[in-house]
């Protein structure tokens, strides 16, 4: 039986069956863990599966047998002591990025981090710019942050789920589409899936008023299929995004903006960081390329 795995909880996998829409729990046969052993889970939200159902059960469960090939996936690297990887999300058409300039502040840093991340595996990522009704155009921050994205091509939303502002124009951008939402804790991901369709009735939380940072509503990676049409996978709030093992000079690929300025470096393998005839760190001084994306990435490259 083929199906959709819809959550993870780590031990049991939600398939929904293509056939019948039936969500069945799974779990997964030891071989596959065999030969995935650097990744801490050999199956994610996204994944395509055939499942063999468990008879003797009194209720229905299944074994998932077969991973059929992916689209694309999106890793980060493990903070589990043995595996290399974290799976995320597989087969996606886009990841949505979502930031809050205040309430939690979400620094320029994480975003970059995505940004790579998704460019790395080639997901296209837009941007939401929630909570909007907490701030305006006058709010140095936030025009930073949108002046650098909107101007080296990411499309970018703003959101909010009291003055509603976004939310239509955003459910009819996923509409027959499956996105991926990430976001530090206490963004507001819950919050905004309910506002874009009241039967998902997600758990949220308010953010600690002594720190102003959130706490995991989510606890688990789901999908979550919208009525307006579309589904989004929700994951928990991320704190920190490790990059998968990468060759130095491969990163400033993942800068869109420095791109046009590679090829002509001197160096084929140049790392723009002190390299004689860099033309990026010449984009740089000239004010063509943002000295905070160049910051962030040094900081990534030499962390």
């Amino acid at each position: 039986m083929k199906g959709l795995v819809t959550k993870s909880t780590g031990s049991w996998y939600y398939v929904k069956s293509i056939e019948t829409g039936e969500i069945i729990p799974c779990r997964v046969r030891g071989k596959f863990r065999l030969q995935n052993y650097k990744t801490t889970n050999p199956v994610a939200v996204g994944d395509y599966v055939e499942i063999e159902l468990e008879q003797s059960k009194t209720e229905p469960s299944g074994i998932i047998t077969f991973i059929y090939e992916r689209e694309n996936a999106i890793l980060r690297k493990a903070t589990k002591a043995g595996a290399t990887y974290q799976i995320i999300a597989t087969n996606l058409d886009g990841a949505l990025l979502m930031v809050t300039p205040q309430h939690p502040f979400t620094p320029m840093g994480f975003i970059d981090r995505f940004l790579v991340l998704a460019e790395a595996y080639n997901v296209e990522t837009t941007i939401l710019f929630h909570k909007c009704d907490l701030y305006d155009e006058k709010d140095e921050y936030f025009q930073l942050l949108y002046n650098i994205y909107h101007q080296i091509g990411y499309k970018i939303f703003l959101t909010s789920i009291i003055t509603k502002q976004g939310i239509e124009e955003l459910k009819n951008f996923i509409k027959n589409k499956t996105f991926l939402l990430v976001g530090q804790s206490g963004v507001g991901k819950s919050s905004l899936l309910n506002t874009m369709d009241s039967s998902l009735n997600l758990k949220t939380q308010e953010l600690s008023a002594k720190y102003l940072k959130g706490k995991h509503t989510t606890t688990f990676a789901e999908m979550h299929f919208l009525r307006s049409g579309g589904a989004i996978i929700d994951t928990p709030g991320i704190k920190e995004l490790g990059l998968p093992n990468f060759q130095k000079w491969e990163l400033g690929y993942w800068f869109r903006e420095f791109i046009p300025y590679i090829k002509n470096c001197k160096y084929n393998n140049c790392t723009h960081i002190n390299e004689p005839d860099c033309a990026v760190i010449a984009a740089v001084k000239n004010g063509d390329i943002s000295t905070q994306r160049y910051n962030n990435y040094l900081n990534i490259l030499l962390d």
